[in-house]
């Protein structure tokens, strides 16, 4: 997820809440903002192949996920009131070259700050750490966790290397911390609830080791523990933006305790070079988006600022209401939210094999109105198929069958343009007039997306006609495997507002300037 070269392949597990939040008066109205930068943008060739390694782990994943029995749903939480949320700062780590944002996540106590990658794909939250080994750590030997090799496999990765704390000195004191409390590796959390946990387990006091490998080489180890995450409240009626600056100035703070927490002491792989570890907001278990959406309303929402706005742009995640999205009154009907203007909605789906990916129904794809011809075996998961929304993927990824049709449409609407080839694109289009040097008064063709539910997805034409160079544009959609899950990726995603309604299953989108 977040390296010089990133976009990793998932991270495994873990965050959990068991208490929240002192601090918001009961009549008050709270809401959690994490703030994102945006920064310089990475190469388009970097993304493109970030993307397929992360494409390939999904892929493993889900044939792994559909040979898993059970479909085990996270425990309930106690619930806050419904007016209470909780915020914390994000900020992007798109000047590392990964196309991600980073999350500012404050652990510990005294708290200690770091950014993570905010990833939808993530099931683990945890953080690089600096700790001596303990004399009765198990040794770290084949990988585990769902990037290791499949049964078989007679090659294993190479078991990572110790690593110095990185350059800019943001590293994990567990030792450091009052509240830092080891797992027993004789635990049921260990044993029954950490899939990413190893076996070996020297005595019942051992800590909960790990050993996670990812497809694309890199690989992390370390421990488990709980601690306690630093939050910033701030009310909800003012709008995102106002909310962040007043929870800065205000510096209104609570406590979540018990948050599940990985600390990685030895890694390897260019993935890990920039970031300080991953916030998972997937959908499991124990990822920190479950256990914090069901503490706080069960939603966590997000808009992406264009992924070519200044460094200083921001946008939000927010855990609970969301103002944008509340609704001025409900209707009569077992208390409804009544509708948002300009607010779609569509199935969440929390399919299994899919996890900890988010699911959604798509029904077809339009170009310019017209319904394309894309065999529909390619939406259902049954099938092999199905649609993730992730934030962790820049470019949209469809799989063959939709991608040869959506790409045929969208270049045969653009044919009065000279092509040019630059990669990773396969379509790529001179833009600039020869005669003045400037753009083209081209139109685009419109793009939609049609969702269970009528929901209609239709991105501004710089989301999926992108600027690849100065002149030059090109079709911003890779081809997928197949059979493979299609992904919506964050640049697809860009200039909405979307909401993750976990305890309703349901999507909601709308388009945002995301900088109100």
């Amino acid at each position: 997820m977040a390296g010089r070269r990133m976009i990793p392949l998932l991270v495994l597990a873990a965050a959990f809440l068991a208490a929240a939040a002192a601090g918001a008066g009961s009549n008050s109205k709270s809401s959690a903002v994490f703030e994102l930068i945006h920064w310089e943008r990475p190469t388009w060739t970097e993304l493109a192949r970030n993307d397929r390694e992360r494409m390939a782990f999904i892929s493993s994943r889900g044939r792994r996920r559909a040979a898993e029995t059970g479909t085990a749903r996270a425990k309930p939480s106690k619930a806050a009131p419904e007016s209470e949320a909780f915020a914390m700062p994000l900020s992007s780590g798109a000047y590392t070259g990964t196309g991600q944002y980073f999350v500012r996540f404050r652990v510990g106590t005294p708290a200690q700050p770091f950014l993570l990658v905010a990833d939808t794909g993530s099931d683990l939250t945890w953080v690089k750490c600096l700790r001596p080994a303990a004399a009765d750590e198990p040794a770290f030997e084949a990988g585990y966790g769902y990037g290791a090799p499949a049964p078989g496999v007679s090659s294993p990765l190479p078991a990572p290397s110790s690593s110095s704390p990185p350059p800019h000195g943001r590293v994990f004191r567990p030792d450091d911390s009052r509240t830092w409390a080891p797992i027993p590796c004789s635990s049921e959390t260990c044993t029954a609830s950490l899939p990413f946990s190893l076996a070996a387990c020297p005595t019942p006091g051992s800590p909960c080791a790990y050993d996670y490998r990812y497809k694309d080489g890199s690989a992390a180890r370390g421990t488990v523990g709980t601690d306690s995450a630093t939050i910033a409240l701030s009310g909800t009626g003012r709008g995102a933006a106002a909310a962040a600056a007043s929870s800065r100035r205000q510096q209104r703070r609570a406590k979540l305790r018990g948050v599940v927490l990985g600390c990685t002491t030895s890694y390897n792989g260019d993935s890990f070079v920039a970031s300080d570890g991953v916030l998972s907001l997937g959908y499991s278990n124990l990822s920190f988006a479950s256990r914090a959406a069901g503490r706080f309303g069960g939603r966590f929402s997000y808009c992406l600022v264009d992924h070519l706005a200044p460094r200083n742009a921001t946008s939000y995640l927010t855990f609970g209401p969301n103002p944008a999205l509340a609704p001025a009154a409900r209707t009569a009907c077992a208390g409804t939210p009544a509708a948002v203007p300009g607010a779609r909605q569509t199935p969440l789906l929390l399919d299994h094999r899919l996890r900890p990916f988010y699911a959604v129904t798509v029904n077809g794809i339009s170009v310019d109105g017209e319904l394309l011809k894309i065999p529909r075996l390619v939406w259902d998961i049954e099938k092999g198929g199905g649609t993730i929304v992730d934030s962790g993927t820049s470019l949209t990824v469809l799989a063959s069958p939709a991608y040869r049709v959506v790409v045929a449409a969208l270049s045969k609407k653009l044919a009065g343009l000279p092509r040019v080839t630059m990669d990773p694109f396969e379509y790529c289009y001179n833009w600039t007039s020869p005669s003045t040097g400037e753009d083209l008064a081209v139109p685009v063709p419109d793009l939609a997306l049609h969702l269970a539910g009528s929901a209609r997805l239709q991105p501004p034409a710089k989301s999926y006609v992108i600027d690849a160079a100065p002149g030059v544009k090109c079709i911003g959609v890779q081809e997928g495997e197949w059979p493979g899950v299609s992904v919506i990726g964050n640049i697809l995603q860009q200039e909405h507002l979307w909401e993750f309604d976990i305890k309703n299953r349901r999507l909601r989108f709308m388009r945002s300037r995301c900088t109100q």
